[in-house]
């Protein structure tokens, strides 16, 4: 006998927004392989904008065709809200807009409060912020520190574009090997 197992999967879609970007492609390529590969799941997509939120609809909309399962939550809160809110704050944990998630996959900008009863992870796809500081606007160094503060403590899995990433955010960061798993970005001309 065959058993399956039915996960509600929640995966912030925000950053797909700035189209033309390496991470809106990558989260639009990682979500839509999600999707495809186990459609019996229930996805919960959130979406948060508030200039962009024609796009989110847009890409809602394409996800949406991939299964039957698939709920999109658009809630209209500019990022530095929501940096405010998750990052500085870290109050109103993600279930509150999304309902009950097994899993949840937060985006490489903001980290929301994930209840313990939820696997959490995120993707790092580099940490040059510290590497190489002088490179970066100080806004952008900290909301990155402040997101992976939180993103250590709630996470147990951490997706990372490459093996130097990886080793990167080993040494960086002092995350175990074992949360982190290497995924290269696919290749696509969509």
């Amino acid at each position: 006998m065959r058993y399956t197992t039915r996960m509600t999967i929640g995966i912030d879609i925000s950053q797909i927004v700035f189209t033309g970007t390496g991470v809106a492609k990558y989260v639009e390529q990682m979500t839509k392989a999600i999707i495809t590969f186990a459609p019996n799941n229930k996805y919960i997509l959130f979406g948060a904008s508030l200039r962009q939120q024609k796009k989110l609809h847009e890409f809602g909309e394409q996800f949406k065709k991939l299964s039957k399962n698939v709920l999109v939550v658009y809630v209209p809160i500019p990022p530095t809200i929501l940096d405010f809110l998750w990052n500085k704050l870290h109050i109103i944990p993600i279930t509150w807009f999304t309902g009950h998630l097994d899993v949840f996959w937060s985006s490489d900008w903001t980290q929301p409060p994930i209840p313990k009863s939820t696997i959490g992870m995120t993707t790092i796809h580099d940490v040059s912020f510290l590497v190489y500081p002088e490179s970066f606007p100080e806004i952008i160094r900290t909301v990155q520190k402040r997101r992976l503060r939180f993103a250590k403590k709630e996470c147990s899995l951490f997706l990372c574009d490459s093996q130097a990433t990886k080793e990167d955010v080993v040494n960086k960061l002092h995350i175990p090997k074992e949360a982190c798993v290497v995924i290269y970005p696919g290749y696509t001309n969509t």
